[in-house]
């Protein structure tokens, strides 16, 4: 299975600067000998058409941070999964850490927003991960399988993201026996919960990743790719982090 390049903007990008980043990486899709993997981009929201357009005709694919539960509505400050594909979207992240604690999202409001946005034909990247806190007290594999069986609802056909909350944006990285760790654990709950379909989700490993460490860590079994965040924002750095995922393929993980 060849692996997930996903870049996360977060609250960042105005359109100058969206159409900067959209650019180099759509010249660098067609490379068939740089990259193998498959690449996706989600700006905020009000970049989305600007990136959608940037990339149409692309193999990059483009997506959402973020959906509400109901297709329309009275929901003042909200975008339906519905409003993310008429903006170009095919891809929505949901649960990621800073949902959950910024915006109290729980498992169930998760589970309910996968639904959404399989309804309106989204591929979805749920997250999930510990805190520094819980894995200090030896919570970090009871954590990360609650949050596996309360948001992800069945079937499940999206991606799922391991995202140790304390190395997103920190400059930590978990080490390679952390990740595998911990996969291994998100592999047997997703084989648990799904029976042989689980063994074809993807996991990404999100929290850091960067050009000098991406290599190694899409080289950890289990690994399916890589959620990035700060290093989505240049191109350059998320190109080399795509490029990783070679290196990686031909050295057997993933």
């Amino acid at each position: 299975m060849r692996q997930l390049i996903a870049g996360n903007w977060k609250m960042n990008g105005l359109t100058t600067q969206a159409s900067a980043i959209a650019g180099p990486l759509r010249a660098a899709a067609g490379d068939p000998i740089g990259l193998t993997c498959d690449l996706l981009v989600c700006p905020p929201f009000t970049q989305l058409l600007t990136v959608a357009q940037a990339l149409a005709g692309s193999p990059i694919a483009v997506g959402g941070q973020d959906c509400h539960t109901a297709p329309h509505g009275a929901h003042t400050g909200d975008i339906s999964a519905p409003m993310l594909r008429d903006a170009g979207a095919t891809w929505v992240i949901l649960g990621h850490s800073e949902r959950r604690q910024n915006h109290a999202e729980t498992d169930e409001l998760v589970r309910e927003k996968v639904v959404a946005a399989t309804d309106a034909g989204l591929t979805q990247i749920v997250c999930v991960g510990e805190t520094a806190d819980q894995r200090a007290s030896g919570q970090e594999t009871e954590v990360v399988g609650w949050q596996l069986a309360g948001s992800l609802p069945k079937p499940f056909t999206g991606v799922v993201a391991y995202e140790p909350v304390w190395a997103i944006g920190t400059g930590k990285t978990a080490t390679e026996q952390d990740v595998a760790i911990m996969h291994a654990f998100i592999r047997d709950e997703l084989v648990r919960q799904f029976g042989e379909a689980g063994r074809g989700v993807r996991i990404l490993y999100g929290g850091s990743v960067n050009p000098a460490n991406a290599a190694t860590l899409l080289a950890v079994p289990e690994v399916g790719g890589a959620l990035v965040g700060g290093a989505s924002l240049k191109p350059e750095d998320f190109l080399a982090i795509a490029r990783a995922a070679r290196i990686a393929s031909e050295a057997g993980g993933g």
